[in-house]
């Protein structure tokens, strides 16, 4: 298995990052992309990545928070970024996209900036991992007018509409413990018309942990509970989709495994 997001840096893993690895790997999970929300975030999951090699895999970008938290300086983060992953070190751009949930940067703000992104992984040839709450319609017509990038729409929270333009677009789709929630049949129906070739698992820890695990911190090892239900959900076998989705991500971040 692999956990395509997670936040390892985050400071609920200040005291137990390397043992949260540990128990991803004792659980079968075979690598895990710790995603960089911002320059210095991304310095720290690179040294992550360093400390596991073969095992924990960075990105950086700067998602709409970090970008908003920029403010005037969004220019020198951007060029900061651009610095960082033209040195090396990194799987893909991300998170990157747009939030129209909080009261953030005014929406052509968040479009040019992402859409400034966009240019910067397809210049690096980068993959990217798209952040996309309450906006999938804006997100997916920038996505249309950049064919040159590839990636996963990461916390798939759509229905089947919003998968199947992103699915034509050219983009895999990446589901997590929300596809375990009552509230979340859209999702599941979702999950099941996307292709097999075409998903990816992730925890999104310390977020969104799975049932049974629900009001836990989230960790890459509950990666195998999303599996489980969402081959469920496609009637699958466990070991077949575990294949297909660790070949997808491997594939999609050129992990060579």
């Amino acid at each position: 298995m692999i956990d395509t997001h997670c936040h390892l840096t985050h400071v609920k893993f200040n005291e137990d990052a390397d043992a949260a690895v540990a128990r991803a790997v004792e659980a079968g999970v075979t690598a895990c992309i710790t995603i960089g929300t911002g320059v210095a975030d991304a310095i720290s999951a690179r040294d992550l990545s360093r400390r596991h090699p073969g095992v924990i895999f960075a990105t950086a970008g700067l998602d709409p928070f970090s970008s908003h938290a920029a403010g005037d300086a969004f220019d020198d983060r951007c060029a900061e970024l651009e610095a960082l992953l033209t040195a090396g070190g990194f799987v893909a751009v991300g998170e990157i996209g747009l939030d129209y949930h909080y009261d953030l940067d005014p929406r052509p703000v968040q479009a040019e900036r992402f859409a400034r992104q966009l240019d910067m992984a397809a210049r690096l040839d980068l993959p990217v991992v798209v952040h996309v709450r309450e906006a999938h319609d804006d997100l997916a017509a920038i996505l249309s007018h950049h064919p040159g990038n590839r990636g996963v729409i990461h916390s798939f929270t759509g229905g089947p509409s919003q998968a199947e333009r992103y699915l034509s677009l050219g983009w895999s789709l990446a589901f997590n413990g929300v596809i375990t929630f009552k509230n979340a049949e859209e999702v599941r129906a979702a999950a099941r018309l996307a292709p097999a070739d075409r998903i990816v698992v992730e925890t999104d820890s310390p977020y969104l942990a799975p049932n049974p695990k629900r009001g836990m911190r989230c960790e890459p090892a509950f990666v195998a509970d999303t599996m489980r239900a969402l081959a469920a959900v496609r009637s699958e076998d466990v070991d077949v989709l575990d294949r297909a989705t660790t070949a997808n991500a491997s594939w999609l971040f050129g992990l060579g495994a």
